[in-house]
């Protein structure tokens, strides 16, 4: 190549921003399609993007220019390269910005960094320059938060490695790696801790899920197993009782036998093995809680982030922006806690969550994250878990009987629960949000990022084709030149500005819908035995969806450096205990577990131990009903002549209900007292059960492995030794 067309190459190259005015510098690790020749690594930090503005006059382009002019007055490198509609900042910070971070990690209380020597990673520099960029003002006392939200500029993001980024969809972000392990080192270095954690807990919470979802199965397949030989099955589907009107004015009576189906489905979850398989699911929480803490402990020994404290590297980071920064003292105030828990209980949503954060005034990023997440988490539970808890406590419980029905403001009669039990009723919105919404979700998931992609890249050809600098091929036989308009499709700033938009929730919307799944899965698995398993299933894809998300359609996360999941792992304890109690209740007092045991040994044929040819639940059907008769006056105006014909035309002057009362004055018989004792005890006794095994195991189980308590002794004793070494020099 001769050198004048050398030159025009690099010239070229500069326009679209591709090298440096140098000629020594691509966005691109790989090589120039131009200059193949030349080959060096991507060296920028960060990138600020802004529409053009053909009036410098104008308030926008001012705000712009003042920030990059206060980006500039901390030494910050800023290289501005304009394309069609917008304009890049490329910005590199000196290296005196992070030899300044190393060393005051070196002499920190709780952030000693063991990666003292060699260059500082990309993934450090783009968390320090992320901290720097939103920690600089105007004299207005904008941010870039603020400038972005006004649309001073359009985006901010980190750049992908090319090289890092297409050996992480090779072996990690694509859908045939669904069954092989995670490089969680790669991503870690790539992404940082705190992404690395995300996908090494929800691979451990995954592999756990296994024995849950065998067991699941194994119940499952036990109450099949018994499934045609249940005397309950038959007198229902046998049965001619008929049933009371459930609602007012439009329902009529009905036959017992009508809900045959629903019965067979109720015994396949309301058996004897559930109550096993719910005390298993109990200590399984446990389990994997201590287990994930001992997982966790080998990785951030082995990160050298053990100890690491996201507080104060915060405060670290404050000293390297500003060097005359005052510290943020902690505050606390009973008057503003209480307000704030009262907003949490009635109205939070995302952007009241935020709001309650600024007014408990947090001494740090860290901490508004762990309020933030505890908002936010208490607001979606009580909004998804609202209608679970109402079905599993009090539908068909408090709406009286009849000739005394509850009645809102004494004309609306409360809701029945399903004809076959309320259990039914909780058994088919928990198959809804196992299957049905984690399966929408998970489309919209995916589908909106490639959908939003696909648009971009569609608009973008367009654009290609009126490009004025393209030209046909020079060198037809040696194939060293390109069309331009192909150069401008590996640029990196422009590729990574077309991925969509990532910012600090990102993560957390991911650690949301997992952490909301673990609560599905184990609060009313009594209700579900199936449901760890199609959890299981969920996250086998949703592994590498969230990968395929990370690495190929949104933005680069910004690096962040962290031991542990947070404030998360708390809100996982919280769920394993409600998850004993609710267990316990949906056993002891929604489902019919209960009834039917104090039937066999204290009502039923076998009662007295003489019958020996009859089934023990013979009859339960008919024992667990109550009837009322038409000639009662207070019954006669509870239900209209209409409502007193069967589906065959047939009047009846009777009907029966599910409840324990007496025929001739609708009280309350002994056998109901007994029964409600009996739930009561149970309840008592499985959670106190249940909750001793938790402990016993949590106490079994060390959450950190001897291994790394030896290595961090080891490294502890090595590092005073060569303290001491270095001072006595």
């Amino acid at each position: 190549m001769s050198r004048h067309r050398r030159q025009a190459s690099i010239e070229l190259l500069e326009l679209m921003g591709v090298v440096k005015e140098n000629g020594h510098h691509f966005d691109s690790p790989e090589t120039s399609p131009l200059l193949p020749s030349v080959r060096t690594p991507l060296s920028y930090d960060y990138v600020l993007v802004a529409k053009t503005v053909d009036d410098p006059e104008k308030d926008t382009f001012k705000m712009q220019e003042a920030f990059i002019e206060k980006l500039k007055m901390k030494n910050l490198k800023i290289t501005k390269i304009i394309d069609d509609t917008v304009v890049f900042y490329g910005i590199q910070a000196p290296n005196e910005v992070f030899e300044k971070y190393r060393y005051l990690l070196k002499v920190s209380d709780a952030c000693n960094w063991s990666e003292q020597q060699g260059n500082v990673p990309l993934s450090t520099r783009i968390r320090i320059v992320h901290f720097i960029l939103s920690h600089v003002f105007l004299n207005t006392g904008e941010n870039l938060f603020e400038l972005l939200k006004k649309k001073v500029f359009e985006a901010k993001f980190c750049l992908h490695e090319r090289k890092t980024q297409k050996e992480l969809r090779k072996s990690w972000a694509r859908w045939t790696a669904c069954f092989r392990g995670q490089p969680i080192n790669d991503v870690r270095n790539y992404f940082g801790e705190k992404v690395a954690l995300y996908y090494l807990w929800l691979g451990w919470y995954t592999l756990l899920l296994l024995p849950a979802s065998l067991l699941g199965v194994v119940v499952f397949l036990y109450a099949l197993a018994f499934y045609n030989t249940s005397p309950l099955i038959k007198e229902v589907c046998e049965s001619n009782t008929i049933m009371c009107p459930l609602c007012d004015k439009r329902c009529k009576v009905w036959l017992l036998s009508d809900t045959c189906l629903y019965a067979k489905v109720s015994i396949l979850f309301d058996n004897e093995g559930t109550v096993m398989f719910a005390m298993f699911m109990a200590v399984w929480t446990t389990l994997f809680l201590e287990f994930w803490k001992r997982h966790r402990a080998s990785y951030t020994c082995e990160w050298k982030v053990f100890d690491w404290c996201e507080e104060e590297e915060e405060l670290i980071l404050e000293i390297v922006n500003n060097a005359e920064c005052a510290p943020k003292e902690h505050k606390h105030s009973y008057l503003r806690s209480t307000l704030v828990l009262i907003l949490v209980t009635l109205i939070v949503n995302r952007i009241v969550s935020l709001k309650l954060c600024d007014i408990e005034e947090n001494q740090s990023f860290a901490a508004s994250e762990r309020s933030f997440t505890v908002k936010m988490f208490t607001f979606q539970f009580f909004t998804l878990f609202s209608s679970l808890f109402y079905v599993a406590f009090f539908l068909g419980r408090i709406n009286g009987h009849p000739g005394g029905y509850v009645r809102i403001a004494g004309k609306w009669r409360l809701e029945e629960c399903h004809p076959s039990g309320c259990l039914t009723d909780l058994f088919i919105q928990m198959a809804i949000i196992m299957v049905l919404k984690q399966t929408i979700s998970n489309v919209f998931e995916f589908g909106g990022p490639w959908f939003n992609r696909w648009l971009k890249r569609r608009r973008t050809k367009k654009l290609q084709r009126k490009c004025p600098h393209c030209y046909k091929k020079e060198d037809q036989q040696t194939n060293r030149w390109q069309e331009l308009c192909e150069i401008c499709k590996l640029s990196d700033w422009l590729r990574n500005y077309r991925l969509n938009d990532v910012n600090s929730f990102s993560l957390f919307n991911e650690f949301l819908e997992m952490v909301l799944q673990f609560s599905f899965t184990t609060i009313f698995v009594a209700a579900f035995p199936l449901a760890p398993l199609l959890a299981l299933i969920n996250n086998i894809i949703e592994i590498r969806l969230d990968a395929i998300k990370m690495v190929s359609l949104e933005r680069r996360m910004v690096p962040k450096k962290t031991n542990d999941i947070g404030v998360w792992t708390d809100v996982l304890e919280a769920i394993g205990v409600l998850a004993v109690i609710a267990n316990g209740l949906v056993i002891g007092i929604s489902s019919d577990f209960i009834p039917r045991l104090v039937y066999r040994y204290n009502y039923g044929p076998c009662a007295n131990g003489t019958v020996t040819d009859m089934d023990c639940m013979a009859g339960y059907i008919n024992n667990s009903l109550s009837t009322v008769y038409m000639n009662d006056q207070r019954i006669y105006n509870e239900f209209s002549p209409d409502q007193m014909v069967t589906p065959s035309g047939q009047n009846v002057s009777y009907c029966s209900y599910k409840d324990y009362r007496s025929n001739e004055d609708y009280s309350l018989t002994p056998q109901f007292w007994l029964i409600l004792a009996v739930r009561f005890a149970f309840v008592i006794l499985f959670e106190h059960v249940v909750v001793i095994c938790k402990f016993v195991t949590a106490w079994f189980v060390p959450s950190v492995p001897l291994d790394v308590k030896n290595q961090r002794l080891f490294d502890k004793l090595s590092r005073l030794k060569e303290e001491l070494s270095s001072s006595e020099v």
